[in-house]
């Protein structure tokens, strides 16, 4: 009995490994102050308020994902960006895709073995703020700027980004 429970321990445990989002998105989490925020499946359907069948079909391989928004500030700089792009082709990640959207750059990343995606990455960077999508599961990396354009513009997390941005400035103008 004993060694069935710890077989079924070391089952869940080893699936939980599996599913964690990736190390280097965790530490820039912990070292720079910002706004996390995870999304399941369900909560990122919740999002799709237009009932827009081409957003269900972009995120319906996601399995979770976590935004990081960081302003960047003077302690974010090009140098910090260039490590944080290595520290992600450090763990496996490989850089599948560079553009620019409305005034931002994109880098996209995936990891993946033998054809089944571990996982994918999209950093969406600007002169302000740097915003992180960590996935757990598989996006057409080609329309990965409309996943961020839906979750910027969704009313509630809007609310979210624009609450932590104007506190960031109150805090500036506070120290003035």
């Amino acid at each position: 009995m004993k060694k069935i429970l710890s077989a079924a321990a070391l089952i869940l445990f080893c699936g939980t490994l599996s599913f964690a989002q990736s190390k280097t998105t965790q530490a820039l989490d912990d070292k720079f102050e910002g706004l996390s925020l995870y999304f399941y499946k369900n909560t990122l359907r919740m999002l799709n308020q237009k009932n827009d069948p081409d957003f269900d079909a972009l995120i319906k391989d996601i399995e979770k994902m976590k935004f990081l928004l960081i302003d960047k500030g003077a302690a974010f700089g090009k140098s910090e960006y260039k490590k944080l792009l290595n520290d992600y082709k450090a763990e496996a990640f490989e850089p599948i895709m560079t553009s620019r959207y409305q005034g931002k750059n994109f880098d996209i990343y995936m990891k993946d073995k033998k054809g089944s995606s571990l996982g994918t990455v999209v950093l969406v960077n600007d002169s302000t703020s740097l915003y992180v999508l960590d996935i757990i599961g598989t996006i057409d990396v080609s329309k990965a700027s409309s996943l961020f354009s839906t979750i910027d513009s969704s009313s509630d997390i809007g609310k979210q980004i624009k609450n932590f941005t104007n506190r960031k400035e109150k805090e500036l103008e506070n120290k003035h």
